[in-house]
């Protein structure tokens, strides 16, 4: 880092702190002592995302939130739940260290969450992502839902218990 007064090519660190997104640095010329501030902070790779029809774009979080929000509009979670969950899946996607990513793998991450987070969400998102031809597609994975061993007790239930209870009679019936 040259001297913003001298422009001497050397300096020595007098301070370092960290502050949001990198590192503040008080330092100290060392041919005319004069004080300055310097802020770092790491520059992200660029990723780009390959889409269906294999045009590359690149990945921008923004959009990534908007989809996530639409899907979770009008839904019973908490604070800061949507900018939580599309930060934990653009550090993920950093930490893979790619240049390239395709769309499906990010699709599938935002599935994998909002499976885990609400299920109305998630079925608003695949409704969109998967592209459900008919109504059959869509009930079928309505349905992979609600016959799941355990639902996440923090969750709301796609149906009322009782029925859940008389959908189970009713496939009991139809099986004897």
């Amino acid at each position: 880092m040259n001297c913003p007064f001298c422009n001497y090519p050397d300096s020595r660190v007098i301070d370092s702190r960290d502050v949001n997104d990198g590192v503040r640095r008080r330092r100290q010329c060392l041919s005319c002592s004069s004080r300055f501030t310097t802020y770092e902070r790491l520059q992200p790779v660029n990723l780009f995302v390959i889409k269906k029809d294999r045009r590359r774009e690149e990945f921008n979080k923004d959009k990534l939130l908007t989809g996530i929000r639409k899907a979770c509009e009008k839904r019973p979670l908490p604070t800061g739940t949507v900018d939580k969950l599309a930060d934990d899946i653009e550090a993920e996607l950093d930490s893979q260290g790619k240049a390239e990513i395709p769309s499906r793998v990010i699709g599938d991450m935002v599935m994998e969450r909002l499976k885990n987070l609400d299920y109305i969400a998630y079925i608003r998102f695949a409704s969109v992502y998967r592209d459900f031809a008919d109504i059959t597609a869509l009930k079928h994975e309505i349905d992979t839902l609600v016959s799941a061993p355990s639902h996440p007790t923090s969750q709301l239930s796609l149906l009322p218990d009782e029925d859940i209870g008389g959908m189970a009679k009713k496939r009991q019936k139809v099986r004897r």
